[in-house]
């Protein structure tokens, strides 16, 4: 746990934990509005318990992704493909799990952020927001079904900004 010592590693901690708490508000305000659904006795315990598992299945993705992060070897190559026979350009085309974690994820940013983009332009709203829910159960289901789906930006961001998990999960549970 060295690499605390280092200011890089607070840097990574605090940006992380600020774009958490950005990335983070769209998980709070649907959590808030499945839980309002529920009886007024309900709706606290559904709001904390959605709290806790979003953090718990947060912590899991990123446990998930950081292992298939640490998948360096080539899995393929593209130089293999196009014809390259150069080995040292053989090298540099390779394609690893991370290098398709990382392809993947950044396609899904783009995706993501130009439909929230186009949806702010065009008035449209969520559909999510308007299911109704009527068992705590079914409102928590709901909320970790959500937050799956909402912490994927979050997640990916942490993982290509950070080399350690440690300070990943601290950016979430703060």
């Amino acid at each position: 746990m060295e690499f605390l010592a280092t200011p890089e590693a607070w840097i990574s901690l605090l940006t992380l934990t600020i774009l958490e708490i950005v990335l983070g508000i769209d998980n709070i305000v649907f959590i808030s509005i499945l839980a309002g659904k529920l009886p007024e006795n309900q709706q606290k315990k559904a709001r904390q318990l959605g709290l806790a598992l979003a953090m718990f299945t947060r912590v899991l993705l990123l446990l998930s992704l950081s292992w298939v992060m640490s998948l360096t070897a080539n899995i393929f190559n593209i130089g293999d493909w196009i014809g390259v026979t150069n080995p040292e350009w053989l090298e540099k085309l390779g394609i690893s799990g991370r290098d398709l974690i990382l392809l993947i994820g950044g396609l899904f940013l783009i995706y993501k952020s130009t439909h929230e983009i186009h949806n702010k332009l065009e008035g449209e709203e969520e559909d999510g927001a308007k299911v109704k829910v009527h068992s705590f159960v079914g409102t928590i289901v709901q909320i970790l079904i959500l937050d799956v789906v909402f912490s994927l930006d979050s997640v990916i961001t942490a993982v290509g900004m950070a080399d350690h998990i440690e300070i990943m999960i601290a950016a979430v549970v703060i």
